[in-house]
């Protein structure tokens, strides 16, 4: 079934390794395999699928406009396309959230317009560091790569790896310790040994790095700290955007005006490559063709997400919908944590972009993700020790879908834990099995 994959495709694929079948068809949250067996997608390529497999909406207009010959590739030319796709962008999203942002098109990919980003901080500032936070996850390519934290990741290029420092994300020593105090010292202090940086660069969410959330109160006063001494907040809104976490962009909860965002995933609506960078328009200062790519203006993609916008933002429909079941999924996985000791699972999280994480446990993730995948429900694993499941389903599931792919998720987890977890009695300490292999 897969041999010629095996064959032919490089060892660098992954996500085939944990959910082996040869998928042929898809439609909202399901999947199908060549054979017909159905799955449901709590994975959503990632969060790029925020709005379901072939959402029917957005397919109709692309069938319409690849019927009308519309323009497809179109490097940085003008095209109707993405002019309807900045009109929209602007009148439906930016406009009413009293944000005023100039629209960079880089190459097609999350990692291209974190490139970007820092590219464009440290031309505007004259400076080169960039600061990103422990548990960070902003691409593969060099420079994104330097700012992400994970060694797994880094280890084959660490040579090339420069010009950011790390500091700890909100949480990281614990909820005792103020990081931002210690990121203030390390930026007031001549002798720290971190130069003044061109850019802060952070998620409001840490997805790979295990579905770690920062505080409002810690976002707030780390873009006080950018402000008093000029340095520029980048936010890096590519998995937690688009709605995920409830609202359009995940930052404005919390009250912050980044000087840069990047988007990327769901911005293209239908599995699409696309890419943004939105930038104060005092920062843009680029020269013409300065930062380019072959791919940076994927009009298919510009069609597809203005119409997602027009349909899901021009009003709080979805956002209000997001926030229901979020309620029913973080209920359901609190009720599942409970069935255990205290702090063998819990759950973290904002809307629909949820961690259940097994800290004393990191094996059981895996075996989590592979028995539910056993069992027709796609998850994926996330954190430094792949300890967190993690929960990004197309922000458009149908609830009673949801609650059945919940079912499985807490049957299959019940079945994990039972075998790793040897419930003690009232004066014993919780052991786990090491006896159990992935």
């Amino acid at each position: 079934m897969t041999t010629i994959f095996d064959t032919y495709e490089s060892a660098v694929r992954s996500y085939c390794r944990a959910f082996p079948a040869v998928f042929h068809r898809a439609s909202g949250a399901e999947l199908f395999d060549q054979s017909g067996r159905r799955y449901i997608d709590l994975f959503a390529g990632a969060g790029t699928l925020n709005y379901g497999h072939n959402n029917p909406l957005i397919k109709r207009r692309l069938i319409d406009y690849l019927r009308d010959d519309g323009i497809i590739h179109g490097l940085d030319l003008y095209t109707t396309a993405k002019r309807e796709f900045l009109e929209t962008f602007e009148s439906v999203i930016l406009r009413p959230r009293q944000l005023h942002y100039k629209i960079q098109f880089p190459g097609p990919t999350g990692t291209n317009a974190v490139e970007a980003a820092m590219k464009l901080a440290r031309k505007f500032t004259g400076r080169n560091g960039v600061v990103a936070f422990t548990n960070g996850y902003h691409g593969m390519t060099a420079g994104a790569l330097a700012a992400t934290g994970n060694s797994y990741h880094r280890r084959i290029s660490a040579g090339l790896l420069n010009g950011v420092n790390f500091a700890p994300y909100d949480g990281y020593f614990g909820a005792e310790v103020d990081t931002v105090s210690y990121l203030r010292k390390l930026i007031e202090d001549a002798s720290s040994g971190l130069d003044k940086p061109a850019a802060v660069l952070l998620e409001t969410v840490q997805g790979e790095g295990g579905v770690n959330v920062a505080s409002f109160q810690w976002l707030r006063e780390v873009e006080s700290l950018c402000r008093e001494h000029g340095i520029l907040l980048i936010v890096d809104d590519i998995q937690a955007g688009c709605g995920r976490t409830g609202t359009f962009f995940s930052f404005k909860p919390a009250g912050i005006t980044p000087d840069i965002v990047t988007l990327s995933k769901s911005i293209g609506a239908y599995g699409l490559p696309m890419s943004l960078v939105l930038m104060k328009p005092e920062l843009d200062c680029w020269e013409p063709g300065e930062h380019n790519g072959t791919f940076r203006g994927n009009n298919l993609a510009f069609v597809a997400a203005t119409e997602a916008i027009r349909i899901y933002w021009s009003n709080n429909t979805l956002s209000l919908a997001i926030q229901h079941k979020a309620h029913v999924l973080r209920r359901r996985l609190r009720e599942l944590c409970d069935e255990f000791p205290d702090g063998v699972l819990s759950v973290r999280g904002r809307g629909l972009f949820v961690g259940m994480a097994c800290e004393t446990c990191p094996q059981a993730a895996r075996l989590i993700s592979a028995e539910a995948f056993r069992n027709g429900v796609i998850l994926e694993t996330c954190g430094a020790r792949d300890q967190v499941v993690k929960f990004l389903p197309p922000l458009i599931i149908e609830e009673n879908m949801l609650e059945e792919a919940l079912d499985i998720v807490v049957q299959c987890t019940r079945t994990v834990m039972h075998r790793l977890v040897k419930i003690p009695s009232a004066d014993t300490p919780t052991p786990f099995d090491q006896e159990i292999q992935l």
